[in-house]
């Protein structure tokens, strides 16, 4: 998920069924619309539940949602207005850190938290670059998975894994990883809105250092996080207590302390818009809601 994945809510559910069918508005009868899973819904998918993963694509105006995750969104939008454009900030973000990581001499990336594949995924801008760039996605949700496998079918150089990132061993184990991840050579992990649903619990520096472990030095890490020092992102936290993906907000200073084991490249742990943006980030830089930074491996 990329995050896959900056928001969710989760005070909306779907009434139990048997998975073949779903929301797509209401009628004035039931106050239910009924209709059957599009294709692309793998059958096992659990659509109780709003998704990050699937949330993130409806505010990125992907098609790959259904209506909890757009309800979702909308009840979060009445405490958080800037919803879509803390996304769409987000994903310039990925864009520009990608191109950085080819600029410094990466060609492989391992992108933990994906989320459902969508206009320029990281694949699409390293490869068209560097053609010889290889690309590891890693995401627990399954129309995520299965909608990236059925775009990567014919792309030797880019798979997607099924696995939790809270599962270091796992990815980095997996023969798919190992068959396109040259651990002796530098490569960028990408953690792009995804360090906020690792709480304290799952130590999450504990979880950065292992990944670390594994990284050649001359590697980077590219991460994006939401904060808690923003007010409005504060207001919303609630809706996210109940949720598949329950987050924990961190301060700057937090966000720093998670990075401190990696040189952060200029301009270091800033908003997301203020990353080397391309066009002046605008007045609000703090209404993206994520800070955003990239380190590098001593």
């Amino acid at each position: 998920m990329r995050h896959s994945d900056l928001f969710a809510a989760s005070r909306i559910r779907l009434p139990p069924g048997d998975g073949l069918a779903y929301f797509r508005g209401t009628t004035s009868g039931s106050g239910i619309a009924v209709e059957e899973l599009p294709s692309w819904v793998p059958p096992e998918i659990d659509w109780s539940q709003p998704s990050v993963a699937r949330i993130y694509d409806y505010a990125l105006g992907g098609a790959h949602n259904f209506e909890v995750d757009r309800q979702a969104q909308d009840e979060a939008l009445k405490v958080f207005p800037y919803l879509s454009d803390a996304a769409k900030a987000n994903r310039g973000f990925l864009h520009r850190a990608v191109r950085f990581c080819l600029d410094e001499g990466i060609r492989q990336f391992l992108d933990l938290g994906s989320g459902v594949p969508t206009v320029g995924n990281v694949h699409e801008v390293a490869q068209a670059a560097e053609p010889e760039t290889r690309v590891v996605y890693v995401d627990h949700d399954l129309v995520a998975v299965s909608h990236a496998r059925s775009i990567l079918a014919d792309n030797p150089r880019a798979v997607v894994l099924h696995e939790d990132i809270r599962a270091p061993h796992q990815i980095l184990a997996h023969p798919d990883t190992v068959r396109l991840i040259d651990f002796e050579q530098p490569l960028a992990v990408l953690m792009v809105g995804m360090l906020h649903y690792v709480n304290d619990a799952a130590e999450p520096m504990r979880l950065l250092r292992e990944y670390q472990d594994r990284m050649a030095p001359g590697s980077y890490l590219v991460a994006s996080h939401l904060t808690s020092d923003l007010p409005e992102m504060q207001a919303a936290a609630p809706f996210f207590d109940d949720s598949r993906n329950p987050m924990t907000l961190r301060s700057r200073a937090e966000i720093e302390a998670l990075l401190a084991d990696f040189h952060v490249v200029d301009p270091g742990v800033v908003f997301t818009v203020q990353w080397r943006p391309e066009n002046p980030p605008g007045d609000r830089p703090e209404r993206s809601a994520c800070y955003a930074a990239v380190g590098r491996r001593h």
